[in-house]
């Protein structure tokens, strides 16, 4: 198996976990709060499962893997903010760092590999 293939369903199967944890973990609605954005948890929870579906369905179409990537760095690139923001420590924003790696790696796979 190949280390692209490992990286888009470790992804999108992350995003998909956090979309339905966004509903249904109450230590991610507490952390919502805690970043701000309880009235936004369930738009971020769907935004979060879309995105991890669309890596997945990548498998078979790369625009949409390319798209959903992209979209994947954007929410990452916001937690970020936010996480900076609130004054969090870094060992909380590694994740998203990492998942816009990840982001890139299968954007750039999806374009030149």
């Amino acid at each position: 198996m190949e280390l692209i293939t490992v990286i888009s369903a470790f992804t999108g199967i992350s995003f998909i976990t956090y979309g339905i944890n966004s509903f249904i973990s109450k230590r991610m609605i507490g952390e919502f709060k805690r970043w701000g954005l309880a009235d936004k948890r369930k738009k971020i929870g769907v935004c979060q499962f879309i995105g991890g579906l669309g890596i997945l369905v990548g498998f078979e179409y790369s625009t949409v893997a390319i798209i959903s990537a992209f979209f994947i760095i954007v929410m990452m690139l916001t937690a970020i903010l936010v996480r900076v923001q609130i004054k969090d420590n870094i060992s909380d924003i590694l994740p998203a760092i990492s998942y816009i790696l990840l982001c890139i790696m299968i954007i750039y796979q999806m374009l030149y590999g």
